[in-house]
């Protein structure tokens, strides 16, 4: 089989305005980033109008389960059944590309394209978004060697630089060192992914209402102990005109020419984790059936997406997508000594935790194994025996291979999938800690929730904001907090490390574990490969 980039060369694509034609888009609402990419300029506020479809998956191994690739071939099959379906992703973030996981465009027979160019530069909006986010720092810093008008304390600021890359000698250093020692102090970089603006800008609806949220942000404290926000620097104009183009949600296209929207990408470690909720509505006014897809397994991306984007956004989800692979599943055995059923057995119970909490929240879903050429028919079948238990018949989609003609049965079910009222695991108006104790012993089986000082301090001076949701940090690797625990750990003890309010995006994050906002590359990364060859970048996945 071709290499996925290879795939990606030789489909042949639609000018980008005849995909805008066939949503209904007038030329004027399409501002043109070549002849495949484009912005358009048109931001929806309304109710949703469509039924929305949200793909997810188990606890993923370094490598993914295929998420994206699912919901692509999902949406090529739904608009081969001539359901005129929308599909909203994510951008991707160079970090991954040019570290171990690769770029986010799908594979196989089920990518959007232009997969390179989505891929690196895009059309701008990581660079515009680490530009907002370093004015910020640089206005800061540039306030405390003016004399500190805000009187901030420079231990305390909270706000921090990005970078759209994995570089982890900028996780920890100091800056402002002068002759003086006039404003030294000690700063770090997360990736743009992670930061702050991303989240603010993807939970925005407008222009004007990103301008409310992004005075919203808390940068640090005064020497009182009091919150210092982004509005008393009066750059929210500066942010602003550099974030006016990155409001606008991306125009591309699968291999099938079917529409896709790309916008936005906050990591779902500490964020939602999925596309920006300015490109979900629009999408929502555009087709009937929208799939969109969040980071990660259930426990990260997408119950984020439910508590935090739906619930923000008053928007029903209908149904749930649930992706499984083998490959994955006989990871969570985490016992190479086994033959690949018990294998199977073993990892099975990675896979019940996650039914188990979606069958408590009221959510109607199907669940579907994203095969490999590797997996034999007796390993299947077992897989098939091990759902009956929860009612549940598996899915077969071969869309990494086959594109939409290995999605249709998926895409037959899907439709299927009717919203029922979601049961949350607690009201917002509750206390904080009831909150993160409710999220922890529900979703995540734990038995004990104990904090550091630090967060318990942290928790008390965010309960004089007005109340948000949480959105829980920690390890993708574990439904626990810990990457070791592998399957389904339960009755265990979680610690509340640090907290961190994310003001301007309407959510407060909670740390489990060892976060790093500032990933690192391997030892061997895909920057080794990548080139260019007769003017094609070549081995870019």
């Amino acid at each position: 089989m071709l290499k996925d980039y290879e795939i990606a060369k030789q489909a042949k694509k639609k000018k980008i305005i005849e995909i805008g034609k066939e949503l209904n888009l007038l030329e004027e609402e399409l501002e043109l980033y070549g002849n495949y990419k484009a912005k358009i300029n048109k931001l929806i506020t309304e109710n949703q109008k469509s039924k929305l479809i949200l793909v997810t998956s188990m606890n993923p191994t370094p490598y993914g389960e295929g998420k994206t690739t699912v919901a692509i071939g999902l949406h090529d099959a739904l608009r081969k059944l001539e359901i005129p379906s929308m599909l909203t992703l994510r951008e991707p973030s160079l970090g991954p590309v040019f570290g171990i996981k690769g770029g986010a465009t799908g594979g196989g027979y089920a990518q959007v394209v232009p997969m390179e160019e989505i891929n690196l530069h895009f059309t701008g909006d990581f660079h515009a978004i680490t530009t907002a986010n370093n004015l910020i720092s640089a206005m800061i810093d540039n306030s405390l060697y003016q004399g500190n008008p805000l009187d901030l304390d420079k231990n305390e600021i909270y706000f921090t630089r990005a970078m759209d890359m994995n570089d982890r000698s900028l996780r920890n250093i100091t800056i402002g060192k002068n002759e003086k020692n006039e404003i030294e102090r000690n700063e770090k970089f997360t990736i743009t992914a992670a930061s702050e603006i991303m989240s603010t800008l993807c939970m925005a609806n407008d222009l004007e209402d990103l301008r409310n949220r992004l005075d919203k942000i808390i940068i640090g404290k005064n020497k009182k102990g009091e919150f210092v926000f982004v509005k008393e620097l009066h750059i929210t104009g500066s942010l602003l005109a550099l974030l006016k183009d990155a409001m606008k949600p991306n125009l591309v296209q699968t291999l099938e020419n079917n529409p896709v929207l790309i916008h936005g990408g906050p990591f779902a470690n500490i964020a939602p984790g999925c596309n920006s909720i300015s490109a979900l509505k629009l999408a929502m006014n555009l087709a009937p059936i929208v799939i969109t897809e969040a980071g990660f397994g259930f426990d990260l991306g997408g119950y984020k997406f439910l508590d935090i984007v739906s619930r923000n956004n008053n928007l029903l989800v209908s149904g749930i997508v649930l992706v499984l692979t083998l490959k994955g599943i006989k990871h969570h055995a985490n016992n190479d000594q086994l033959d690949n059923l018990e294998q199977i057995r073993e990892g099975f119970d990675n896979v019940s935790a996650h039914l188990e909490n979606l069958i408590k929240l009221n959510i109607p879903f199907v669940v579907t194994l994203n095969k490999y050429d590797t997996d034999t028919e007796e390993e299947i079948q077992l897989l098939s025996e091990l759902l009956l238990a929860f009612e549940k018949d598996l899915i077969i989609n071969e869309v990494y291979q086959k594109g939409s003609e290995g999605a249709i049965e998926l895409a037959q079910e899907v439709l299927k999938l009717e919203n029922q009222k979601m049961e949350y695991f607690y009201s917002l108006e509750c206390p904080l800690k009831e909150k993160i104790e409710a999220v922890c012993e529900e979703l995540l089986h734990t038995k004990n929730v104990t904090y550091t000082d630090l967060a318990l301090q942290k928790i008390k001076e965010a309960e004089t904001l007005e109340p948000m949701p949480i959105c829980i940090a920690k390890t993708q690797y574990s439904i626990s907090d810990d990457p070791k625990k592998l399957g389904d750990p339960r009755d265990y003890t979680i610690t509340v490390k640090d907290i961190r309010i994310y003001n301007g995006a309407g959510f407060i994050t909670i740390y489990l574990g060892n976060i790093m906002t500032m990933p690192g590359l391997s030892k061997e990364p895909a920057a080794l490969q990548i080139d260019v060859k007769d003017n094609n970048i070549i081995n870019i996945y």
